[in-house]
C-alpha cells in the first residue's frame, strides 16, 4: 500500500547524439541560407519568364526579322511606350469595362441556374441539359448572332461574354453543391439553420472550392473571347478595345505593337490570377484546411 503512495523513482539517464555535436557543414548552411527564397513562389516565377525572355531574344536575333518576330527587347519598349502615352491604357480599359459587365451579368445567370438546379429534379435535369447543349459551343461562334439580335453594339459583346461564364461556371458549382456531404447538411439542419441560412453559412463555404474553379475558368473563358471578338468586330461605340489594337497594329505592320498587345493580353491574365484569385483562396479555402 505504501508503495502505491510512494511509486520508485526511475534514475535519470541521457543519450548520446546520433550526430556529434561541432561546426555544421558547408553544404547544410548553404541550404540553409537559401531556404527563404525557395518559399518565394513569386521569385521562381519570375526567373522562369525572364528565362522564357532570354530564349525569345535569342530566337529574335538569330532569325533576323523584325517585321515578322521583333525581339523582346523591342516588345518591352513597345509596352512601355504605349503605357507611358496612355493609348495602350484606353484601349485596355474599353476592354475591361466590357469584360466586367460581361462577366458579372454572366455569374448573375450562372448561380440563378445553380440555384434551379440543386432546388428539384426537375432543374437538374434541364440544367444538365442545357449544359451539355452549351458547354461545348465556342462563344465566338455565336457572335454573328448576337450582331444580328444586338447590332453593331456593346450588347453584342456582353451576349457572348455571359455564354462564356455561364455554363462552365453553372457545371462547377452545381458540381460542388451536390458534393457537400450529407453530414454537413445534417449538422447544419441541428444547429438549427435553414433556408438561405443553411446555403449561405453551410452549402457555400462547402462548394467554394468548386466555385472559385469555375470562376477562373469563366475568367479565362471570357477574357479570351472578348479578344478574339474584338479582332473580329473592331470598335464598339466608336472606342475600340485591346483586341481591336492588335488587329489595327498588324493592319499598319507595326508587329512590336502586335506582340505588345499581346504581352498586355498575358499580363493581365497573370495579374488577375495572382492577385484576385489566388488571394480569394488564400483567405478562403486554404485558411479553412479545404485545399493544399
Amino acid at each position: 500500500m505504501n508503495a502505491l503512495k510512494h511509486p520508485p523513482i526511475r534514475p535519470e539517464y541521457e543519450l548520446a547524439l546520433a550526430v556529434p555535436a561541432g561546426p555544421v557543414p558547408h553544404q547544410q548552411q548553404s541550404a540553409a541560407a537559401f531556404a527563404p527564397l525557395a518559399n518565394l513562389a513569386w521569385l521562381r516565377k519570375a526567373g522562369i519568364l525572364l528565362v522564357l525572355a532570354a530564349i525569345w531574344e535569342a530566337v529574335a536575333r538569330w532569325y533576323g526579322n523584325d517585321l515578322l518576330l521583333p525581339t523582346a527587347l523591342q516588345t518591352g519598349r513597345a509596352l512601355v511606350d504605349g503605357l507611358a502615352s496612355g493609348e495602350l491604357v484606353g484601349y485596355i480599359g474599353v476592354s475591361f469595362a466590357t469584360l466586367t459587365q460581361g462577366y458579372l451579368m454572366g455569374i448573375a445567370g450562372a448561380f440563378l441556374l445553380t440555384w434551379l438546379a440543386v432546388s428539384n429534379r426537375l432543374g437538374r435535369e434541364l440544367i444538365e441539359t442545357l449544359t451539355s447543349m452549351f458547354n461545348p459551343l465556342p462563344a465566338i461562334a455565336l457572335l454573328p448572332l448576337a450582331l444580328l439580335w444586338f447590332g453593331l453594339g456593346k450588347g453584342s459583346l456582353i451576349m457572348v461574354l455571359m455564354h462564356s461564364v455561364l455554363w462552365p461556371l453553372t457545371l462547377n458549382a452545381c458540381a460542388g453543391f451536390r458534393a457537400v456531404p450529407e453530414t454537413l447538411r445534417m449538422a447544419g439542419r441541428n444547429y438549427g439553420l435553414g433556408g438561405l441560412r443553411l446555403v449561405l453559412q453551410i452549402l457555400i463555404p462547402a462548394a467554394l472550392p468548386a466555385i472559385l474553379s469555375g470562376l477562373k475558368i469563366g475568367w479565362a473563358f471570357a477574357w479570351r473571347t472578348l479578344i478574339a471578338a474584338e479582332l473580329v468586330f473592331g470598335t464598339t461605340s466608336g472606342q475600340g478595345g485591346l483586341g481591336w489594337f492588335i488587329f489595327q497594329s498588324r493592319n499598319e505592320l507595326f508587329t512590336d505593337k502586335v506582340f505588345a498587345g499581346l504581352a498586355a493580353v498575358i499580363i493581365i491574365g497573370l495579374a488577375v490570377e495572382h492577385v484576385v484569385f489566388q488571394t480569394l483562396e488564400r483567405v478562403t479555402v486554404r485558411r479553412w484546411g479545404m485545399e493544399r
